[in-house]
């Protein structure tokens, strides 16, 4: 398995997702400001991995703080980083009850317990991956090609992955499928992680751009699309990597099946639909520069957000670890978030 993410003696340990595929490299954090911007600059990705480390982060920030304002501080700092993932928040909201429960405790237990919280949290990701993936795998149909959407896979998770999870659990089912995999522009997370992760356990994957997908849809070759999640609406609206949008409504199009795999901490279900969903604006230069080589002229005008909204009524059905929500999202996705 992929270890995306590690509570060491030495700090919190993840691989460098900025240098795949071609170095693969792992970064130490040693206090809380390292994971934020670990978390700020894509190190590290992913709703459930930035939830992970961002309660790894808390807990490595009270290794050496003493006080409540201490706490604050470390927790709004990690807040800060990316706003439209809302695993960062549910991590950082488990680990702020949790230390309201202790403040009457000594310091060093204190620490300890946080420490294992955070430790806990990476362990139960994995488990709910593994159960996202068996709840999703009979929606793969068999003897045809898996179209997926940015990187929903080990590496955005603690591992396993949650759409590529349910791909890999298809497969070892028996399923003799394939994966397509968009290149996701600007930050290719599809073309660098997810190809890289599929071919690590030998599935068979095919690169297309971006603006590919549509050609492969409407030639009968995709028999679903499955992408992750970094936010879901109460409505059943879903907050994911640019692009997942354009996806949905060609799927809906050429009559494919379009799958969400996402876990429970993934819901807001204080939100009444996606246009709540706060939207992650990133640097112009991811778009205007490719590995540092410039592709397009000094001084041009960049809109560059890293998520789109895909209304609920492209969405087939919503793969979580408690089971398969489908349309009216108001009553399934409530029923599973209990």
């Amino acid at each position: 398995m992929i270890e995306t993410i590690q509570w060491t003696d030495t700090g919190v340990v993840m691989i460098d997702q900025t240098k795949l595929p071609h170095e693969e490299t792992y970064v130490t954090c040693t206090d809380h400001k390292q994971v934020a911007e670990a978390i700020r600059s894509m190190v590290i990705r992913g709703a459930p991995a930035i939830g992970v480390a961002a309660a790894m982060g808390v807990a490595l920030g009270m290794q050496r703080a003493n006080t409540s304002a201490e706490f604050e501080q470390i927790c709004e700092t990690l807040a800060c980083t990316r706003p439209t993932a809302v695993n960062l928040f549910w991590a950082i909201d488990r680990m702020r009850r949790l230390y309201s429960e202790l403040q009457s405790r000594p310091i060093e237990e204190i620490r300890e317990m946080l420490a294992t919280e955070a430790k806990k949290i990476r362990l139960e990701d994995i488990f709910i991956n593994e159960c996202i993936g068996r709840n999703g795998a009979d929606l793969i149909p068999d003897g045809k090609t898996v179209l997926t959407h940015c990187n929903a896979g080990a590496l955005a998770t603690a591992g396993y992955g949650t759409a590529l999870g349910v791909i890999r659990a298809a497969v070892a089912s028996g399923k003799n499928i394939d994966v397509y995999a968009d290149e996701t522009r600007p930050f290719l997370q599809g073309a660098r992680l997810t190809v890289w992760e599929l071919q690590h356990d030998g599935i068979p994957t095919t690169l297309i751009t971006d603006n590919m997908a549509g050609h492969f849809l409407h030639s009968g070759k995709i028999g679903c699309v499955i992408v992750g999640a970094d936010r879901i609406a109460a409505n059943g609206d879903v907050a994911n990597k640019v692009g997942t949008y354009s996806l949905a409504v060609l799927a809906n199009e050429n009559h494919v099946p379009f799958y969400v795999a996402a876990p429970i901490s993934t819901m807001d279900l204080s939100l009444s639909s996606g246009n709540q969903i706060p939207i992650e604006q990133r640097p112009a230069r991811e778009l205007t520069h490719v590995y540092g080589v410039a592709v397009a002229p000094a001084g041009t005008a960049v809109a560059n957000p890293a998520f789109d909204i895909t209304p609920h009524r492209y969405v087939t059905a919503i793969v979580t670890e408690r089971g398969v929500a489908r349309p009216p999202y108001l009553e399934s996705l409530k029923d599973l978030a209990g």
